[in-house]
């Protein structure tokens, strides 16, 4: 770990939960899905997890960057661009670590 990762403020780097059907598939398997700041390396991500969540230890952060698709606007028929996005796979340990991204207060 270097300090230059420890100084960013977690919610930063965590953006939002990625909600679809893939990822709460994934859920039961113990794979979180967030989209991320573009600039986060792995090792900031699992920083952000265990700060932003107490006790729970993330085993492995896997990214993927997504381009954003190119739409086509029906009236002016000009063109425009989604914004890219960068998602991280966060997998707990399975030690029946579990985060709770839906809960009623």
């Amino acid at each position: 770990m270097t300090a230059a990762h420890l100084r960013k403020d977690p919610r930063s780097v965590i953006l939002r939960p990625v909600v679809s059907e893939k990822s709460y598939r994934l859920l039961d398997e113990g794979v979180y899905t967030f989209e991320v700041a573009p600039d986060a390396s792995k090792p900031e991500i699992r920083d952000a997890i265990q700060a932003i969540w107490p006790g729970v230890v993330v085993r492995s952060v896997n990214t993927l960057n997504r381009r954003g698709k190119r739409m086509r606007n029906r009236r002016s028929l000009t063109y425009g661009q989604r914004s890219d996005a960068k998602r991280a796979l966060v997998t707990l340990s399975p030690t029946g670590d579990q985060i709770d991204l839906f809960e009623v207060k």
